[in-house]
């Protein structure tokens, strides 16, 4: 069974996140290194995918710099969106030659692996099925958005769920470029803590992906990412 490391960073910025991605990436297309799925909280930030449109972002960046928000053009796919405090965003960094190398079927999957863990806690998350409308939902509610970056097959960037996030900022983007509402994992009036999300997440992923998971969620080996270290 393949091994995937589990890495929690904490809070920590998106640059500085992006940054550790890049060189987990640059290791597994030397064929080095195993995958990764790294947990992160970001604080305020927009960041902009490489389909978003000017007018997906409400806001100046003078309005966004005074309201404490940074901003991020990227490379991953999907349009704005919002990552800040009380959101789980994942980062699964994956060699597909591994795997299966069709991007549609790792959107699917990556869903598929946040539709299971959401019903662990008793939401009926689905896919929506109208064009565009990728991510998982909750009626007619948005609660976590997927952007990918697949270069010679290695995945970066990857999803942004809602768990006891301030869902007032949303008013600063479209998100995705969809005039549609977002809701929470607490919005919805469950409890669960990121922390049981999060593990939620991890046992969804192995079964998901056929991973065995090797979770590192220690300060130890969160530095050791932070350092470069192996």
């Amino acid at each position: 069974m393949r091994k995937c490391e589990v890495v929690d960073l904490g809070r920590l910025g998106w640059a500085e996140t992006f940054q550790i991605q890049q060189r987990i990436v640059e290791d597994r297309k030397r064929g080095e290194s195993v995958d990764h799925l790294l947990f992160v909280e970001h604080p305020h930030v927009v960041t902009m995918g490489r389909n978003a449109k000017d007018h997906q972002v409400l806001a100046s960046p003078e309005i966004l710099a005074r309201a404490g928000i940074a901003f991020y053009e990227t490379d991953r796919g999907g349009g704005a969106t919002y990552h800040g405090p009380g959101q789980i965003v994942g980062y699964p960094i994956l060699d597909l030659r591994e795997w299966k190398r069709d991007v549609r079927v790792l959107f699917r999957a990556i869903e598929q692996v946040l539709i299971d863990a959401l019903s662990a806690f008793g939401i009926d998350a689905r896919r929506n099925p109208d064009p565009g409308h990728e991510g998982v939902w909750v009626g007619n509610a948005k609660i976590a958005a997927i952007g990918i970056h697949i270069s010679r097959w290695i995945t970066s960037h990857g999803f942004a769920l809602n768990v006891d996030t301030d869902l007032s900022y949303f008013q600063y983007i479209v998100p995705c470029g969809l005039a549609k509402p977002v809701c929470s994992v607490r919005s919805l009036g469950c409890a669960a803590t990121a922390s049981e999300v999060k593990q939620a997440i991890v046992a969804s992923f192995a079964k998901t992906f056929d991973y065995r998971m090797d979770v590192q969620a220690t300060d130890r080996a969160a530095a050791g990412v932070l350092q470069g270290a192996p």
